[in-house]
């Protein structure tokens, strides 16, 4: 089976991103039966120069919704970072579900050889396979995974398959 690169970033962001919505469920279930505000729930943070629960979920939508429209060419979707609750945070991650939801694997032909220009790449670009496999899914799974080690550090029941999610199984034959 060839994998494309829809295959790599749609259905990959979309389960990821459903999973990070369960996490952060289950720790503000958890930082509410704790009396814990939401303002305190959202600015957690593993460390004092890291930034908080709030900001790790702005910025893997950030990258969820910029992956697919730079190795496409489309245009990205905005979205202000004004959330402030987990019920705003969960709609920001529903916007950009809904949002990969219009992506075709054709829109994705000519995304190895595009040429991604990041603001921080002065004068520098990075073809699509180098940029999808160097920095965006990287970048995605570091903020997931932040997320994730400030809602278990808090002590919330959560596990690796919370992380992971469901796995696709097929029988032996």
């Amino acid at each position: 089976m060839h994998l494309t690169y829809y295959d790599l970033t749609i259905p990959l962001l979309a389960k990821n991103l459903k999973n990070v919505q369960s996490v952060l469920a289950k720790g503000w279930e958890a930082a509410q039966a704790s009396q814990m505000s939401e303002t305190a729930f959202l600015d957690q943070r593993l460390a004092e120069d890291m930034f908080p629960l709030i900001k790790q979920i702005q910025m893997l939508t950030d990258t969820a919704k910029a992956t697919p429209a730079r190795l496409t060419g489309r245009e990205m979707i905005t979205l202000e970072d004004t959330e402030t609750t987990v019920g705003e945070l969960n709609q920001r991650i529903d916007t950009v579900l809904a949002h990969l939801e219009t992506y075709s694997p054709e829109d994705f032909s000519e995304s190895a050889e595009r040429k991604i220009e990041l603001k921080f790449l002065e004068g520098q670009f990075q073809y699509g396979k180098d940029y999808l496999m160097d920095f965006a899914l990287p970048n995605f799974f570091f903020h997931c995974t932040v997320a994730y080690a400030i809602i278990r550090v808090q002590g919330v029941q959560i596990g690796k398959i919370d992380y992971i999610g469901s796995l696709s199984l097929h029988p032996l034959t």
